[in-house]
Protein backbone atom coordinates (compact mmCIF):
# COMPACT_ATOMS: atom_id res chain seq x y z
CA UNK A 1 0.00 0.00 0.00
CA UNK A 2 1.56 3.63 -0.41
CA UNK A 3 2.45 5.58 2.01
CA UNK A 4 -0.07 7.88 3.69
CA UNK A 5 -3.23 6.20 1.58
CA UNK A 6 -5.46 8.07 3.92
CA UNK A 7 -6.04 7.99 7.55
CA UNK A 8 -5.17 5.58 9.90
CA UNK A 9 -8.31 5.09 11.36
CA UNK A 10 -10.29 4.40 7.68
CA UNK A 11 -7.58 2.09 6.64
CA UNK A 12 -8.01 -0.25 9.99
CA UNK A 13 -11.80 0.22 10.81
CA UNK A 14 -12.74 -1.78 7.70
CA UNK A 15 -15.27 -0.96 4.74
CA UNK A 16 -18.48 0.83 5.84
CA UNK A 17 -21.74 0.01 4.65
CA UNK A 18 -22.93 1.00 1.30
CA UNK A 19 -24.55 4.50 1.83
CA UNK A 20 -27.99 4.91 0.66
CA UNK A 21 -28.40 8.87 -0.22
CA UNK A 22 -31.76 10.21 -0.11
CA UNK A 23 -34.41 10.43 -2.80
CA UNK A 24 -37.26 12.25 -2.99
CA UNK A 25 -38.95 14.36 -0.67
CA UNK A 26 -39.77 13.12 2.82
CA UNK A 27 -41.44 13.79 6.60
CA UNK A 28 -39.98 13.22 10.27
CA UNK A 29 -39.80 14.74 13.19
CA UNK A 30 -36.56 15.94 13.86
CA UNK A 31 -33.79 16.47 10.70
CA UNK A 32 -30.36 16.57 12.00
CA UNK A 33 -27.64 17.89 9.64
CA UNK A 34 -23.83 16.44 10.46
CA UNK A 35 -22.86 12.63 11.19
CA UNK A 36 -20.35 13.42 13.52
CA UNK A 37 -20.63 13.20 17.15
CA UNK A 38 -23.05 15.96 18.03
CA UNK A 39 -25.43 14.86 15.27
CA UNK A 40 -25.26 11.06 16.11
CA UNK A 41 -25.71 11.67 19.59
CA UNK A 42 -28.45 14.32 18.76
CA UNK A 43 -30.65 11.91 17.08
CA UNK A 44 -29.50 9.01 19.42
CA UNK A 45 -30.88 10.90 22.86
CA UNK A 46 -34.33 11.58 20.69
CA UNK A 47 -34.46 7.98 19.81
CA UNK A 48 -33.68 6.76 23.95
CA UNK A 49 -36.44 9.49 25.28
CA UNK A 50 -39.17 7.98 22.69
CA UNK A 51 -38.94 10.40 19.43
CA UNK A 52 -37.36 8.11 16.93
CA UNK A 53 -38.84 10.24 14.25
CA UNK A 54 -35.80 11.36 13.57
CA UNK A 55 -33.71 11.78 9.91
CA UNK A 56 -29.75 12.10 9.54
CA UNK A 57 -28.16 13.92 6.59
CA UNK A 58 -24.24 13.44 6.03
CA UNK A 59 -22.60 15.02 2.91
CA UNK A 60 -19.97 12.29 3.22
CA UNK A 61 -20.14 9.12 5.42
CA UNK A 62 -20.26 8.75 9.25
CA UNK A 63 -17.50 10.28 10.63
CA UNK A 64 -15.95 11.52 7.76
CA UNK A 65 -15.14 15.28 9.57
CA UNK A 66 -13.05 15.76 13.05
CA UNK A 67 -15.02 12.87 14.32
CA UNK A 68 -13.60 9.60 13.04
CA UNK A 69 -10.28 11.49 12.64
CA UNK A 70 -9.28 12.82 15.97
CA UNK A 71 -6.78 11.72 18.91
CA UNK A 72 -9.24 9.33 20.08
CA UNK A 73 -9.18 10.98 24.13
CA UNK A 74 -12.37 10.66 25.84
CA UNK A 75 -11.54 12.74 29.06
CA UNK A 76 -13.96 15.80 31.12
CA UNK A 77 -13.64 19.65 30.58
CA UNK A 78 -13.82 21.92 27.40
CA UNK A 79 -11.21 23.95 25.32
CA UNK A 80 -11.67 26.84 27.81
CA UNK A 81 -10.13 26.49 30.78
CA UNK A 82 -11.34 25.08 34.08
CA UNK A 83 -10.43 28.89 35.95
CA UNK A 84 -11.95 30.82 32.98
CA UNK A 85 -15.29 28.99 33.37
CA UNK A 86 -15.36 29.37 36.90
CA UNK A 87 -14.91 33.24 36.23
CA UNK A 88 -17.42 33.00 33.55
CA UNK A 89 -20.46 31.06 35.27
CA UNK A 90 -19.78 31.49 38.75
CA UNK A 91 -18.85 28.33 41.35
CA UNK A 92 -22.39 26.13 40.66
CA UNK A 93 -22.81 26.64 37.31
CA UNK A 94 -19.59 26.43 36.11
CA UNK A 95 -19.62 22.52 38.25
CA UNK A 96 -22.54 21.89 36.70
CA UNK A 97 -21.57 22.75 32.73
CA UNK A 98 -18.38 21.20 33.34
CA UNK A 99 -20.18 17.93 34.96
CA UNK A 100 -21.46 17.44 31.99
CA UNK A 101 -18.61 16.64 29.87
CA UNK A 102 -17.71 13.83 33.13
CA UNK A 103 -21.35 12.44 33.15
CA UNK A 104 -20.44 12.18 28.98
CA UNK A 105 -17.59 10.58 29.76
CA UNK A 106 -19.24 7.56 31.40
CA UNK A 107 -22.34 8.17 28.94
CA UNK A 108 -19.99 6.94 26.16
CA UNK A 109 -18.33 4.29 28.12
CA UNK A 110 -21.80 2.63 28.88
CA UNK A 111 -22.80 2.95 25.64
CA UNK A 112 -19.83 1.01 24.40
CA UNK A 113 -20.48 -1.97 26.87
CA UNK A 114 -24.34 -1.72 26.55
CA UNK A 115 -24.17 -1.66 22.31
CA UNK A 116 -21.71 -4.07 22.05
CA UNK A 117 -19.62 -1.28 19.92
CA UNK A 118 -16.07 -2.45 18.73
CA UNK A 119 -13.96 0.20 18.74
CA UNK A 120 -10.41 -0.57 20.68
CA UNK A 121 -11.53 0.93 23.69
CA UNK A 122 -8.12 1.36 26.46
CA UNK A 123 -9.02 2.19 30.03
CA UNK A 124 -5.87 3.57 30.74
CA UNK A 125 -6.54 7.03 31.69
CA UNK A 126 -4.48 10.34 30.21
CA UNK A 127 -1.74 11.77 31.66
CA UNK A 128 -1.45 15.33 32.01
CA UNK A 129 2.58 16.03 31.62
CA UNK A 130 4.13 18.86 32.45
CA UNK A 131 6.57 20.23 29.79
CA UNK A 132 8.85 22.75 32.06
CA UNK A 133 9.81 22.79 35.34
CA UNK A 134 7.39 24.93 37.01
CA UNK A 135 4.98 22.86 39.10
CA UNK A 136 2.75 25.49 40.20
CA UNK A 137 0.23 25.27 37.06
CA UNK A 138 -0.24 21.60 37.89
CA UNK A 139 -0.46 22.35 41.97
CA UNK A 140 -3.07 24.58 41.13
CA UNK A 141 -5.54 22.92 38.48
CA UNK A 142 -5.39 20.31 40.63
CA UNK A 143 -6.65 21.65 43.59
CA UNK A 144 -9.48 23.81 41.64
CA UNK A 145 -10.58 20.69 39.85
CA UNK A 146 -10.88 19.28 43.86
CA UNK A 147 -12.93 21.97 45.07
CA UNK A 148 -14.46 23.54 42.33
CA UNK A 149 -15.58 20.85 40.16
CA UNK A 150 -15.11 17.42 42.91
CA UNK A 151 -12.81 15.32 40.29
CA UNK A 152 -9.45 14.54 41.65
CA UNK A 153 -6.43 13.70 39.68
CA UNK A 154 -3.43 12.04 40.57
CA UNK A 155 0.01 13.82 41.45
CA UNK A 156 2.71 12.33 39.49
CA UNK A 157 5.92 12.82 40.50
CA UNK A 158 9.13 12.64 38.40
CA UNK A 159 9.95 8.97 39.30
CA UNK A 160 6.29 7.83 38.58
CA UNK A 161 6.31 9.96 35.16
CA UNK A 162 9.62 8.53 34.04
CA UNK A 163 8.04 4.85 34.88
CA UNK A 164 5.38 5.70 32.55
CA UNK A 165 7.01 8.28 29.37
CA UNK A 166 10.35 6.96 29.01
CA UNK A 167 11.55 10.33 27.98
CA UNK A 168 13.58 13.48 29.87
CA UNK A 169 10.97 16.00 28.72
CA UNK A 170 8.77 16.11 31.39
CA UNK A 171 9.14 17.11 35.16
CA UNK A 172 5.53 15.93 36.71
CA UNK A 173 2.15 14.93 35.85
CA UNK A 174 -1.24 14.58 36.48
CA UNK A 175 -3.34 11.30 35.80
CA UNK A 176 -7.34 11.27 34.81
CA UNK A 177 -8.10 7.79 35.76
CA UNK A 178 -11.30 8.18 34.88
CA UNK A 179 -10.54 8.62 31.23
CA UNK A 180 -10.17 6.40 28.41
CA UNK A 181 -9.15 6.26 24.81
CA UNK A 182 -10.39 4.32 21.39
CA UNK A 183 -10.89 4.40 18.10
CA UNK A 184 -13.26 7.48 16.90
CA UNK A 185 -14.13 5.69 13.56
CA UNK A 186 -15.44 2.79 14.36
CA UNK A 187 -17.45 4.91 17.68
CA UNK A 188 -19.37 6.34 14.93
CA UNK A 189 -20.23 3.67 13.05
CA UNK A 190 -21.51 1.98 16.28
CA UNK A 191 -23.52 5.14 16.91
CA UNK A 192 -25.05 4.79 13.61
CA UNK A 193 -25.94 1.44 13.34
CA UNK A 194 -27.61 1.72 17.09
CA UNK A 195 -29.67 4.48 15.79
CA UNK A 196 -30.90 2.89 12.59
CA UNK A 197 -31.45 -0.62 14.37
CA UNK A 198 -33.88 1.87 16.64
CA UNK A 199 -35.64 3.32 13.70
CA UNK A 200 -33.84 6.64 12.62
CA UNK A 201 -33.55 7.19 9.08
CA UNK A 202 -29.99 7.98 8.45
CA UNK A 203 -28.60 9.34 4.74
CA UNK A 204 -24.61 8.99 3.69
CA UNK A 205 -23.38 10.81 0.78
CA UNK A 206 -26.61 12.90 1.27
CA UNK A 207 -25.55 16.90 1.74
CA UNK A 208 -27.77 19.31 2.68
CA UNK A 209 -27.84 22.38 0.17
CA UNK A 210 -31.07 24.60 1.42
CA UNK A 211 -32.74 25.12 4.35
CA UNK A 212 -35.83 27.45 4.67
CA UNK A 213 -39.16 27.69 6.18
CA UNK A 214 -41.63 25.76 5.36
CA UNK A 215 -45.07 26.21 7.34
CA UNK A 216 -44.79 25.78 11.37
CA UNK A 217 -41.37 24.09 10.40
CA UNK A 218 -38.36 24.03 8.20
CA UNK A 219 -36.90 22.33 4.60
CA UNK A 220 -34.19 20.76 4.10
CA UNK A 221 -32.82 20.53 0.21
CA UNK A 222 -30.31 17.79 -0.77
CA UNK A 223 -29.25 17.16 -4.51
CA UNK A 224 -31.87 14.85 -5.21
CA UNK A 225 -34.58 15.48 -2.75
CA UNK A 226 -35.75 17.62 0.13
CA UNK A 227 -36.69 16.83 3.99
CA UNK A 228 -39.18 18.77 5.80
CA UNK A 229 -39.14 18.78 9.71
CA UNK A 230 -40.68 20.30 12.23
CA UNK A 231 -37.10 20.74 14.28
CA UNK A 232 -33.59 21.01 12.25
CA UNK A 233 -30.53 20.63 14.36
CA UNK A 234 -26.77 21.50 12.51
CA UNK A 235 -24.13 19.45 13.93
CA UNK A 236 -21.72 20.94 11.17
CA UNK A 237 -18.13 21.03 13.00
CA UNK A 238 -15.36 23.08 10.80
CA UNK A 239 -17.05 21.34 7.53
CA UNK A 240 -19.80 24.18 7.06
CA UNK A 241 -22.84 23.35 5.03
CA UNK A 242 -23.19 27.51 4.59
CA UNK A 243 -27.19 26.99 5.61
CA UNK A 244 -27.60 29.27 7.89
CA UNK A 245 -25.07 32.41 7.13
CA UNK A 246 -25.12 33.79 11.46
CA UNK A 247 -24.74 29.71 12.35
CA UNK A 248 -21.64 29.80 9.67
CA UNK A 249 -20.13 33.15 10.86
CA UNK A 250 -19.44 32.48 14.15
CA UNK A 251 -17.60 29.15 13.75
CA UNK A 252 -13.81 29.44 12.35
CA UNK A 253 -12.69 25.67 11.19
CA UNK A 254 -8.97 25.61 12.48
CA UNK A 255 -6.87 22.53 10.84
CA UNK A 256 -5.16 20.06 13.14
CA UNK A 257 -2.12 17.26 12.68
CA UNK A 258 -2.23 13.87 13.13
CA UNK A 259 0.35 10.45 11.95
CA UNK A 260 0.88 7.53 13.08
CA UNK A 261 3.98 5.28 12.92
CA UNK A 262 4.54 1.82 11.70
CA UNK A 263 4.24 -0.98 14.51
CA UNK A 264 6.78 -0.47 16.90
CA UNK A 265 6.75 -3.74 18.48
CA UNK A 266 8.63 -4.06 21.55
CA UNK A 267 10.11 -1.00 20.90
CA UNK A 268 6.75 0.85 22.46
CA UNK A 269 8.41 0.04 25.54
CA UNK A 270 10.91 2.34 24.65
CA UNK A 271 8.91 4.86 25.17
CA UNK A 272 5.45 3.95 26.31
CA UNK A 273 4.97 1.78 29.52
CA UNK A 274 1.52 2.98 30.74
CA UNK A 275 -1.57 2.43 28.38
CA UNK A 276 -2.34 5.78 28.88
CA UNK A 277 -2.99 8.67 26.61
CA UNK A 278 -0.58 11.59 27.14
CA UNK A 279 -0.91 15.44 26.36
CA UNK A 280 1.45 17.79 28.06
CA UNK A 281 0.77 21.18 29.70
CA UNK A 282 1.75 23.75 26.44
CA UNK A 283 -0.56 25.67 24.74
CA UNK A 284 -0.18 24.37 21.44
CA UNK A 285 0.61 20.69 22.94
CA UNK A 286 1.87 17.12 22.06
CA UNK A 287 -1.09 14.37 22.50
CA UNK A 288 0.04 10.40 21.59
CA UNK A 289 -1.22 7.35 22.73
CA UNK A 290 -0.68 4.30 22.14
CA UNK A 291 -2.65 1.67 19.82
CA UNK A 292 -3.46 -2.00 20.53
CA UNK A 293 -1.69 -3.09 16.85
CA UNK A 294 1.59 -1.11 18.84
CA UNK A 295 1.67 1.97 16.42
CA UNK A 296 2.27 5.43 18.13
CA UNK A 297 -0.39 7.94 17.02
CA UNK A 298 0.71 11.45 17.48
CA UNK A 299 -1.10 14.83 17.13
CA UNK A 300 -0.94 18.45 17.62
CA UNK A 301 -0.67 21.64 15.88
CA UNK A 302 -2.92 24.32 15.21
CA UNK A 303 -3.25 26.10 12.10
CA UNK A 304 -5.46 28.01 9.36
CA UNK A 305 -3.64 25.54 7.16
CA UNK A 306 -4.82 22.14 6.02
CA UNK A 307 -1.59 21.01 4.35
CA UNK A 308 -0.81 17.74 2.92
CA UNK A 309 0.14 14.55 4.40
CA UNK A 310 4.22 14.74 3.81
CA UNK A 311 3.92 18.60 5.30
CA UNK A 312 2.18 16.89 8.23
CA UNK A 313 4.73 14.15 8.47
CA UNK A 314 7.33 16.29 8.67
CA UNK A 315 6.54 18.24 11.17
CA UNK A 316 4.78 16.28 13.85
CA UNK A 317 8.10 14.04 13.09
CA UNK A 318 10.08 16.61 14.14
CA UNK A 319 8.01 17.22 17.27
CA UNK A 320 8.21 13.71 18.26
CA UNK A 321 11.54 13.52 18.64
CA UNK A 322 11.90 16.58 20.93
CA UNK A 323 10.20 14.00 23.08
CA UNK A 324 11.47 10.44 21.98
CA UNK A 325 14.33 10.77 20.59
CA UNK A 326 15.54 7.25 20.34
CA UNK A 327 12.31 7.20 17.84
CA UNK A 328 14.47 8.39 15.26
CA UNK A 329 14.19 6.84 11.87
CA UNK A 330 10.77 5.10 12.96
CA UNK A 331 8.56 4.92 9.83
CA UNK A 332 5.46 6.72 9.50
CA UNK A 333 2.57 5.24 7.65
CA UNK A 334 -0.22 7.65 7.91
CA UNK A 335 -0.49 11.33 8.52
CA UNK A 336 -3.16 14.04 7.56
CA UNK A 337 -4.69 16.82 8.41
CA UNK A 338 -8.90 18.05 9.89
CA UNK A 339 -10.93 20.59 10.52
CA UNK A 340 -12.27 20.91 13.84
CA UNK A 341 -15.03 23.76 14.42
CA UNK A 342 -13.71 27.03 16.70
CA UNK A 343 -15.31 29.97 17.98
CA UNK A 344 -13.41 33.00 19.64
CA UNK A 345 -14.93 32.42 23.40
CA UNK A 346 -13.68 28.99 23.15
CA UNK A 347 -16.94 27.24 23.96
CA UNK A 348 -19.17 25.06 22.05
CA UNK A 349 -22.40 26.75 20.69
CA UNK A 350 -25.24 24.53 22.13
CA UNK A 351 -28.52 26.90 21.39
CA UNK A 352 -31.14 27.35 19.51
CA UNK A 353 -30.71 30.24 16.24
CA UNK A 354 -34.42 30.47 15.28
CA UNK A 355 -37.55 28.78 16.66
CA UNK A 356 -37.17 25.34 15.79
CA UNK A 357 -33.50 25.62 14.33
CA UNK A 358 -31.19 23.72 16.67
CA UNK A 359 -27.21 24.35 16.67
CA UNK A 360 -24.59 21.88 17.91
CA UNK A 361 -21.23 23.08 16.82
CA UNK A 362 -17.40 24.77 17.57
CA UNK A 363 -15.89 22.01 20.26
CA UNK A 364 -12.27 23.55 19.62
CA UNK A 365 -10.39 20.21 19.53
CA UNK A 366 -11.70 19.05 22.87
CA UNK A 367 -14.64 17.42 21.13
CA UNK A 368 -15.30 13.73 22.47
CA UNK A 369 -16.83 14.19 25.73
CA UNK A 370 -18.56 17.62 25.19
CA UNK A 371 -20.03 16.87 21.54
CA UNK A 372 -21.89 13.91 23.80
CA UNK A 373 -22.95 16.05 26.55
CA UNK A 374 -24.22 19.20 23.54
CA UNK A 375 -26.15 15.85 21.56
CA UNK A 376 -28.28 15.36 25.25
CA UNK A 377 -29.21 18.72 25.98
CA UNK A 378 -30.12 19.76 22.68
CA UNK A 379 -32.18 15.87 22.54
CA UNK A 380 -33.51 16.83 25.99
CA UNK A 381 -34.62 20.44 24.96
CA UNK A 382 -36.28 19.31 21.71
CA UNK A 383 -38.09 16.13 23.69
CA UNK A 384 -38.55 17.83 26.93
CA UNK A 385 -38.37 21.12 27.07
CA UNK A 386 -34.87 21.14 29.15
CA UNK A 387 -33.86 24.19 29.11
CA UNK A 388 -30.29 23.19 30.74
CA UNK A 389 -28.52 24.61 27.68
CA UNK A 390 -29.34 28.28 28.13
CA UNK A 391 -26.79 28.11 30.95
CA UNK A 392 -24.21 28.11 27.77
CA UNK A 393 -26.08 31.39 26.40
CA UNK A 394 -22.94 33.91 27.29
CA UNK A 395 -21.41 31.75 24.37
CA UNK A 396 -23.36 32.60 21.56
CA UNK A 397 -23.27 33.25 17.96
CA UNK A 398 -20.75 36.12 17.80
CA UNK A 399 -19.39 36.64 15.02
CA UNK A 400 -16.34 35.38 14.18
CA UNK A 401 -15.02 38.03 11.64
CA UNK A 402 -13.65 35.64 8.99
CA UNK A 403 -11.09 35.92 7.56
CA UNK A 404 -9.51 38.29 9.84
CA UNK A 405 -10.61 35.93 12.47
CA UNK A 406 -8.33 33.24 10.84
CA UNK A 407 -5.49 35.50 10.79
CA UNK A 408 -6.40 36.42 14.60
CA UNK A 409 -6.66 32.64 15.40
CA UNK A 410 -2.85 31.66 13.56
CA UNK A 411 -1.71 34.78 15.63
CA UNK A 412 -3.02 34.01 18.81
CA UNK A 413 -1.65 30.52 18.30
CA UNK A 414 1.86 31.43 17.27
CA UNK A 415 2.17 33.67 20.56
CA UNK A 416 1.49 30.87 22.62
CA UNK A 417 3.75 29.08 21.14
CA UNK A 418 6.73 32.00 21.59
CA UNK A 419 5.32 32.62 25.41
CA UNK A 420 5.96 28.43 25.57
CA UNK A 421 9.07 28.59 24.11
CA UNK A 422 10.59 31.54 26.28
CA UNK A 423 9.23 29.77 29.03
CA UNK A 424 11.57 26.60 28.27
CA UNK A 425 14.91 28.69 27.23
CA UNK A 426 14.55 30.75 30.69
CA UNK A 427 14.42 27.13 32.52
CA UNK A 428 16.75 25.73 30.38
CA UNK A 429 19.35 28.66 31.24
Amino acid sequence: MPRFQGDYYNASAGPPPAPRPLAGAIDCDVCVVGGGFAGLNTALGLLERGRGDVVLLEAKHIGFGASGRNGGFVFGGYSRGEDRLLADLGADVAREVYGWTIDAVRRIRARIDHYGIDCDVVDGGVIWANWFEDRQRLIARQALLSEHYGTEWTWLDRAAMRERVVSERYAEGLFEAAAFHFHPLRYARGLAGVLEDGGGRLHEATPAIGLDRHGDGWRVRTPDGEVRARTVVLACGGYLARLHQRVDAAVLPIATYVMVTAPLGDRMQDVLRTPAAVYDTRFAFDYYRPLPDTRLLWGGRISVLDRSPAEVEKLLVADTLRVFPQLRGIAIDYAWSGLMSYAPHEMPHVLQAEPGLWVAQAFGGHGVAPTTAAGDLVASAIAEGDTRWQHLGRYGLAPAFKPAGFVAAQMSYWWAQAKDAAKSLRERR
